[in-house]
C-alpha cells in the first residue's frame, strides 16, 4: 500500500527487515522505536521522519506493545495487509520463542543456586535500562514546555495520587486538543488528497480480526478440565485492552493480581519475569507469557506441567498481541486520512508527552523494589489520596545496589550494547551468589 511519502516495497524485503529487526530488538520500546527509526527512516528511506512520528503517536495511543504496533503499522504502509501481519510477527516471535524456553528453565531450576543468581543480577540490571528508555523516550517527545509539564503532571497523578492511566491519557488528549486550538483556527485537514476511507473494509477488518483474537476463548470453553489455561487467557484479554503505557505501566497491577488474586506466581516473581523480558528480543510485554507459563506449569490440569506452562505461555501472547493487529487494520486508515490535522496531531504528541511520567512513574518503582525488601505506602494527604511509596532504609539490598551502578556506567558511560552490560550483570549476580 503505496501512501504518499511511504515506499511500496517488495514483500520479501519486509519479511526480511522485520526478522532482522525482531532478532535486534533488544532493550525495551526505547531502544526497539529507535532501532526502527534507523532502519526505515535512515537507511532505508522507507518513511519521511514526520510520518514516521505520526505511526508512532497513534501506537502510543493505543493499549498493548506499541513497538509491535508501529511494527505492524509502517509494514501496512509499504506492503498492505500481509506486510502488516508479516511485520508484526516477525517483530515478536523471535523473542516469544526465546522467552518460552527460558520460562522452561526458570520453571524447572530457578532454585538452583547458580541459576538464582543469574536471575537476581539480571533483575538489578534492568533497573539502569529502565532509566536509559526514559531519557530516550523523553528526548524525543518533551519537545516544549507544554508537553514537559504534561509529562510531569502524568508521573504525579501516578505516583502520588494513583489514578489510572487510561485518565491521564483522556486529560493529556484534551490539553492538547485545547493548546491545538488556540494554537491556529486552521482546522481543516492537510491530508485530504488521500484516498476515501473504505468504512466497509474497517469493518470487515474489525470483525476479521475480532474473530480471530477471540478464537481460542471459544475453544477452550468448549474443553474440559482446562479452567487455568480459559482463566489465563481471558484474563489476558481483559488486560490486552486497558495495557495502556506498555509493558512498564502493566506490570504492577499484573503482579499484583497474578500474586494476591490468583495466586499464579510468588512474590518478586514479576520481576525475575521482566529481567527475562529484558535478555529477550521483541516486546517488554512478553513477560506476560511468562507470568501465563507459570501459571499453567503450575496447574496443568491432565497435561505434562511444561506442555501445559507452553500452552500457557502462547495463549498468553495470542490474548496479547492479536489484537494489535485489530486496531492498526481498523484504525490505521482513519489516522491516515487525519494525518496532518492540527487537533490530532496536538493530540497524540499530548498522549506521547504524558507516556513519559508513566514511565517516570515506573522507573522510580522499579528502583525502590529492586534496591530494597520493603516498601510502604505512607499517607501524605489522606484526604485526597495524596500519599509516597516510602522505603525501609535498613532492607537496602547492597549487592543490587552495586549491580544496578555498574550497569548504569557501562550503559551511559562507556555506552556498551544492551547484550553485553545484561551478560555482565548476569556473570555478577552469578559470582555475588557464588560468594555468598
Amino acid at each position: 500500500m503505496q501512501q504518499d511519502d511511504a515506499k511500496t516495497v517488495t514483500f520479501g524485503e519486509i519479511c526480511k527487515t522485520f526478522a532482522k529487526i525482531g532478532c535486534l530488538s533488544f532493550g525495551g520500546p526505547a531502544a526497539q522505536i529507535g532501532l526502527m527509526h534507523k532502519i526505515i527512516v535512515d537507511e532505508k528511506r522507507w518513511l519521511s521522519e514526520a510520518r514516521f512520528l505520526h505511526a508512532l503517536n497513534y501506537c502510543m495511543l493505543l493499549p498493548g506493545p506499541e513497538a509491535q504496533q508501529l511494527a505492524t503499522y509502517i509494514g501496512w504502509l509499504n506492503g498492505g495487509l500481509r506486510g502488516g501481519v508479516a511485520a508484526g510477527l516477525l517483530f515478536v516471535l523471535p523473542g516469544l520463542a526465546v522467552m518460552l524456553g527460558l520460562s522452561t528453565v526458570y520453571a524447572l531450576y530457578h532454585n538452583v543456586g547458580w541459576i538464582a543468581g543469574l536471575f537476581f543480577g539480571l533483575k538489578a540490571a534492568v533497573l539502569a535500562i529502565v532509566v536509559q528508555a526514559l531519557l530516550r523516550i523523553g528526548k524525543r517527545a518533551l519537545t516544549s514546555p507544554f508537553h514537559r509539564i504534561i509529562a510531569l503532571l502524568a508521573f504525579l497523578a501516578l505516583f502520588c495520587l494513583s489514578l489510572p492511566f487510561p485518565l491521564v491519557v483522556v486529560c493529556a488528549a484534551m490539553a492538547g486538543l485545547i493548546r491545538g486550538r488556540f494554537a491556529t483556527m486552521d482546522l481543516s485537514p492537510r491530508a485530504a488528497r488521500s484516498a476515501p476511507l473504505a468504512l466497509k473494509s474497517v469493518l470487515l477488518s474489525l470483525i476479521t480480526w475480532l474473530c480471530i483474537w477471540l478464537a481460542p476463548l471459544a475453544l477452550l470453553s468448549l474443553m474440559s478440565g482446562h479452567d487455568r489455561l480459559l482463566d489465563v487467557f481471558t484474563f489476558f484479554a481483559r488486560m490486552a485492552l486497558v495495557t495502556f503505557g506498555g509493558a512498564y505501566a502493566v506490570l504492577a497491577y499484573v503482579a499484583q493480581v497474578a500474586v494476591e488474586h490468583y495466586h499464579w506466581l510468588k512474590p518478586g516473581e514479576m520481576l525475575d519475569g521482566l529481567a527475562l523480558a529484558e535478555t529477550t528480543p521483541g516486546p517488554l510485554v512478553l513477560v506476560l507469557s511468562f507470568t501465563g507459563f507459570l501459571a499453567a506449569f503450575r496447574d496443568p490440569g491432565g497435561l505434562m506441567p511444561v506442555v501445559a506452562g507452553l500452552m500457557g505461555g502462547l495463549l498468553t501472547a495470542w490474548a496479547t498481541f492479536a489484537p494489535s493487529f485489530l486496531f492498526i487494520f481498523a484504525g490505521a486508515p482513519l489516522i491516515e486520512r487525519l494525518r496532518g490535522h492540527v487537533l490530532v496531531d496536538a493530540a497524540l504528541s499530548a498522549i506521547t508527552a504524558a507516556v513519559v511520567g508513566v514511565i517516570l512513574n515506573l522507573s522510580v518503582w522499579f528502583g525502590l523494589h529492586v534496591l530494597f525488601a520493603q516498601v510502604v505506602q505512607r499517607d501524605i494527604v489522606a484526604a485526597i489520596g495524596f500519599s509516597l511509596p516510602m522505603p525501609d532504609w535498613a532492607t537496602l539490598n547492597g549487592a543490587a545496589l552495586v549491580i544496578a551502578l555498574v550497569t548504569t556506567v557501562l550503559l551511559f558511560g562507556l555506552r556498551l550494547g544492551i547484550a553485553t552490560v545484561l551478560a555482565t550483570a548476569a556473570a555478577l549476580g552469578v559470582l555475588i551468589r557464588f560468594m555468598a
